[in-house]
């Protein structure tokens, strides 16, 4: 068997919601277009068999919305040992995949099937319908079977692989969509809907992309270099977590990009410090945690810029948790075969690791008004608009549409698209932590983040 598996090459997930930031990460993994086009054509000549049609599709929805969701953990997706997984231990993580995304992406279709006929009928959210609606018809054919050797597990990860990429997007399309049916749905609902699909989608995301990393850092598969998803080619990775990230590294990455944007803006560079405990460590997602700091900063940088405490350092605090001591330690399986950079003799485990952490971010930026501060957890609130009168607090803003348009290309707004702080949110909850705002109109704002990580792992 060839040890390089061929699959799609598709951005990494921070670039369907983090726009310009996402450009800047997923610049030096996007490969030439041409190769990309005969690895594409490559994928659906081989996978062209497993789709079934959409009305047989539509007769599996209503069963598989009615099943629960399972509620998914960094524990499930370190569970299968660290890289480089035996060939049993990989078709199990397969399994596991596969138990988990028909049964997401149906509810996921259900969901939207429960909107306003009008609203689906847009051409954006029709778009995003029709593309759960492929992916579960990409997904139907292995239910009822078996994953039991490396060739379907090479199918199955093609599967995944053109299930990511078909799905990069929905954050600005569905943001377009709901603006353009801003008549027909209120802000509420907007937000209602947008809270609960997108913590879905997160997950829904995250346990392809870890299977993906997974194959790729795997011994029958083993080739890091060309995964479509992040497999960096370090010990202390287990897929797409990293189970010594060190969250100051991040701000300073974010910091700097956040910084360069807000000097081409305003022509004016802001700084930060780091202050409290800086060496900390902890298991996360390095992807959602970039997409969180960046967010964060972007509203600290540019609060500081407008209201001229340019010399005045965003200031942002770093305190680990005690580990817990009733918490049960992750024990993983050594890796079967010594390949390269995963050489287990390098591998420790992790028992002093911090369970959580949590991350201040202070700045001078005179704080969030009264009638800003509760909309700023809306989907639909965007404080960017060039005609403030026309759009009230918590209105819809026409603007919103051109920030989310020049974000999804790329483009380098200092503002966000009315959906960073929420999203930031969503991200941080997702296992377990969150955000909280506090603000001193006049002064200053001071947001607490809180992540919960993986605990110790053995």
């Amino acid at each position: 068997m060839s040890s390089t598996v061929r699959l799609i090459r598709f951005p990494t997930a921070l670039r369907a919601i983090a726009g310009p930031y996402s450009a800047r990460r997923a610049s030096s993994t996007l490969q030439n277009p041409k190769k990309d086009a005969s690895v594409a054509h490559h994928h659906r000549s081989q996978t062209h068999h497993h789709h079934v049609s959409y009305s047989e599709t539509d007769d599996a929805v209503p069963q598989l919305a009615s099943q629960p969701i399972h509620r998914l953990s960094l524990a499930d997706l370190v569970k299968h040992g660290r890289p480089p997984l035996s060939a049993e231990a990989l078709l199990s993580s397969a399994r596991f995949t596969l138990s988990l995304l028909p049964i997401r992406l149906a509810h996921r279709i259900q969901a939207l099937r429960n909107l306003p006929y009008i609203v689906v009928s847009n051409p954006n959210i029709r778009r995003i319908y029709n593309n759960y609606q492929h992916s579960l018809s990409t997904l139907l054919p292995w239910q009822g079977r078996t994953i039991s050797n490396l060739e379907d597990e090479i199918r199955f990860t093609e599967v995944l692989a053109e299930l990511v990429q078909t799905h990069t997007d929905t954050i600005p399309i569905l943001a377009k969509g709901f603006l353009e049916c801003r008549k027909y749905i209120s802000p509420a609902e907007v937000t209602r809907f947008l809270d609960q699909h997108l913590r879905a989608r997160i997950g829904t995301r995250l346990v392809a992309e870890q299977h993906i990393a997974l194959h790729y850092s795997s011994s029958p598969h083993f080739d890091p270099s060309s995964s479509p998803t992040p497999c960096p080619e370090n010990p202390g990775y287990i897929g797409v977590i990293d189970t010594a990230l060190r969250p100051a590294s991040t701000i300073d990455s974010c910091g700097s990009f956040v910084a360069d944007i807000c000097e081409l803006n305003y022509g004016v560079r802001p700084e930060w410090i780091i202050n409290g405990n800086p060496d900390t460590t902890f298991a996360f997602v390095p992807m959602h945690l970039e997409y969180i700091i960046t967010e964060l900063l972007k509203n600290a940088f540019r609060a500081t810029v407008e209201n001229g405490m340019n010399k005045s350092p965003v200031e942002i605090t770093i305190a680990p948790e005690p580990p817990s001591s009733i918490s049960t330690p992750v024990t993983l399986s050594p890796p079967s075969i010594s390949l390269g950079a995963f050489n287990r003799d390098h591998i420790q485990p992790l028992d002093d690791n911090a369970p959580g952490v949590t991350i201040r971010i202070r700045d001078r930026g005179g704080g969030i008004s009264a009638d800003v501060l509760p909309h700023i957890w809306s989907y639909s609130f965007t404080t960017f608009s060039e005609n403030d009168d026309d759009n009230p607090p918590g209105a819809w803003s026409d603007d919103a549409l051109s920030v989310i348009s020049a974000a999804s290309s790329g483009g380098s707004s200092i503002a966000g698209l009315g959906y960073g702080l929420p999203l930031s949110r969503a991200y941080a909850e997702y296992f377990g932590g969150g955000i909280a705002v506090q603000s001193l109109h006049g002064w200053g704002t001071d947001v607490y983040l809180r992540l919960k990580g993986v605990g110790r792992i053995e």
